[in-house]
């Protein structure tokens, strides 16, 4: 998983009704719908949003952020580009040593200057241990920072780590604002200034986040003047909103998505994704922590069906954090549904059918909990199909509703349909979702597992940069999950979203677009992980 605020981006959703304004129920763009005028606002229906709007506590640390910029940033094809950085770093000291030249003349919204000094505070706040952010992690191969000039900065770390490029397409912070606040809990955690394309107007939690188009963006100012991500936890009740015409767009689960399929003034995008599902085995419960029961979950899953059936295509099996089509993806991991082996693993487990069908060993029932965030259809229906193929291997899951409020406190000991996923480098994922120093973490390693090969592996993997090395060290993970999972993962999804056909994505007339995406979803992902270039379309050219 990724650290805690960060999951509580994409995991802890906004509890209470959604309140819709004025400003979130009245589409932006109608007084020249269909007049053929200038279109410059949009508002858009995403299902979760952030704890904070600080970089400092890890908001913005994927890019995207659209407040902030980072120093790189991640293109359409997943490629570093520069951004507050010229160009890309130069690299020495056997890939101990990053230096980035800075853009001059770039300021933040508030008017004052961007400097290597401002780069340098974020790092270093984050990496303060009185920080809370749990991202910490990410930067573990980070020794220090240090500003040679106001235009040059300079990364030097404790050992070669081959994504550390990756990393710095994280937000920055201004130091001469969130510098002489508290860290933790100032105003800059609700009332962010930066460097970015836009510009927070307002923050209803629960409600809408509110931004406007920054006029000295370093980059152009956006076409689209006001962007709102309106944050609405029920999937039906986006799509009504979006066929209401409240809403210029939405991420939608696929039923209701193909609902919008003859609809010609709207168009569909699916973004392949890293986002996958997975059944926590948490290794204190004495049934989901042993190894048999595990290695017997696996294969008595069947993965095809839950894309056949509950994302109707619109996905993959999933075998672990990495996708099968990814080229960190270790050929013959692949499990296939196999019923009969699963009991047969059991029974030679000494996992015996009692009366009731249900296994027994030693007195314990083959009994436990599978909690699922209320709410969210997916992942009920994914833990719903998880209990129905583990009850006919002889092993009885209680699939169970709450909020990450209930949930949280009970997954050391109870199992949890989770989500997690990060493209690009093995590392960002898997590092945080099995190494055992992480245990209890929030909501890093959820399972608690605990596998002294796999934490070798995750070491040696982010410790070089020779890339066979590596693969060998992520091929370890993946072959050691086959033999002790501790998570069974269930399926990756691909990311659906329906929007107003009424922008391209340039000048030029290029239709919008989506990158590979991680688990976060909807708040910098989806089509608008590019707005700011947003052109709205010349008059004619939306379909009617």
């Amino acid at each position: 998983m990724a650290a805690r605020s960060v999951r509580r981006a994409t995991a802890a959703i906004a509890t209470g009704a959604f309140a819709l304004t004025a400003a979130a129920c009245t589409n932006p763009g109608a007084d020249t719908a269909g007049t053929g005028g200038p279109k410059d606002s949009a508002v858009v229906g995403i299902a979760y949003e952030p704890d904070s709007l600080s970089p400092l506590l890890g908001y913005g640390k994927d890019g995207n952020s659209k407040i902030f910029d980072g120093l790189l940033a991640f293109d359409a094809d997943m490629k570093l580009q520069p951004a507050l950085a010229r160009e890309l770093p130069h690299i020495s000291d056997g890939g101990r040593t990053y230096t980035y030249n800075l853009r001059t003349g770039v300021t933040f919204s508030d008017g004052a200057p961007f400097t290597a000094k401002d780069v340098v505070f974020t790092y270093r706040t984050i990496l303060d241990p009185k920080t809370n952010n749990p991202s910490r992690t990410e930067l573990d191969a980070l020794k220090s920072v240090e500003a040679v000039d106001d235009d040059t900065v300079v990364f030097h770390l404790k050992y070669p780590y081959a994504a550390f490029a990756e990393r710095t397409v994280h937000a920055i912070a201004p130091e001469h604002v969130a510098g002489k606040q508290d860290v933790n809990t100032g105003a800059f955690t609700t009332q962010p200034i930066g460097t970015g394309p836009y510009i927070l107007t307002g923050w209803s939690k629960g409600e809408k986040i509110s931004l406007k188009a920054n006029p000295k963006y370093w980059n152009g100012a956006p076409a689209v003047k006001k962007f709102t991500m309106a944050i609405i936890k029920d999937d039906d009740v986006r799509a009504t909103r979006l066929r209401a015409g409240d809403l210029d767009g939405a991420i939608l689960p696929p039923n209701l998505a193909a609902g919008f399929g003859s609809d010609k003034g709207k168009r569909t995008y699916a973004a392949k994704t890293y986002d996958y599902r997975t059944v926590t085995l948490p290794t204190h419960n004495p049934v989901a922590g042993d190894t048999a029961v595990r290695r017997a979950l696996d294969i008595a899953v069947d993965r095809q069906t839950m894309v056949d059936k509950i994302l109707e295509g619109a996905g993959k099996p999933a075998y672990g954090p990495v996708p099968t089509d990814s080229p960190w993806f270790t050929q013959g991991t692949e499990r296939r549904h196999d019923l009969a082996g699963a009991q047969k693993i059991l029974d030679e487990a000494g996992w015996k059918p009692g009366s009731d069908g249900v296994r027994v060993k030693n007195g314990v029932r083959a009994s436990f909990p599978l909690w699922y965030v209320s709410g969210d259809k997916l992942r009920q229906d994914h833990a719903l199909a998880y209990a129905s193929d583990a009850r006919k291997a002889g092993i009885e899951i209680k699939t169970q509703a709450g909020t990450w409020e209930v949930i949280e406190p009970r997954m050391k000991n109870d199992a949890v349909l989770a989500g997690g996923g990060s493209p690009g480098d093995p590392d960002f994922d898997q590092y945080l979702l099995l190494t055992s120093s992480l245990a209890g973490d929030g909501f890093n390693n959820m399972a608690w597992y605990d596998n002294k090969a796999v934490d070798r592996a995750l070491e040696d993997g982010r410790r070089t940069n020779d890339h066979a090395k590596r693969k060998a060290a992520y091929d370890t993970v993946q072959r050691e999950l086959v033999k002790n999972p501790g998570y069974t993962f269930l399926t990756h999804i691909d990311h659906l979203y329906v929007v107003n056909d009424a922008w391209d994505s340039d000048a030029k007339g290029a239709p919008l677009s989506t990158q590979i995406e991680p688990h976060d979803h909807g708040l910098a992902a989806g089509p608008w992980w590019n707005v700011e270039a947003w052109k709205p379309k010349k008059s004619g050219d939306t379909e009617k």
